[in-house]
């Protein structure tokens, strides 16, 4: 298991949540080497996990319930960048208009990517 850590701007997503909903999610995001081995060999748009791949960098997805969180692996951390509601995922795939799954998607999205350094710029809580 890995050390989780939120930075200002995940911090507040989650916060948006309903307190049982946070607890919820919060107590199904849990890390495993096994979890990101899986995501890296098994991709599937219906796993928990998933991953995308820019410029040499690996981002996680983890899907729980109607949320998704947006993280990257530094050492024995887990660096949670974004916790984007599911309607969210669908808006990009609608706006990318692109005939592929979610992660290929986002792969392709500049709007994504923005989000994602904005989450990586922010500081850590």
């Amino acid at each position: 298991m890995f050390q989780i850590v939120f930075n200002e701007i995940s911090a507040a997503e989650i916060s948006q949540l309903p307190t049982l909903q946070q607890l919820a999610v919060l107590d199904q995001f849990q890390v495993t080497q096994d979890d990101l081995k899986a995501a890296e060999e098994n991709p599937s748009e219906s796993a928990p996990f998933g991953q995308i791949k820019r410029d040499g960098k690996d981002l996680y997805r983890y899907r729980a319930d109607d949320v998704r969180i947006y993280f990257e692996v530094s050492g024995d951390s887990v660096i949670v960048h974004r916790v984007l509601h599911k309607g969210t995922m669908q808006d990009f795939r609608f706006r990318a208009s692109l005939p592929m799954g979610d992660e290929e998607a986002l792969h392709q999205s500049p709007q994504f990517w923005k989000l994602i350094e904005e989450g990586e710029n922010a500081r850590r809580v």
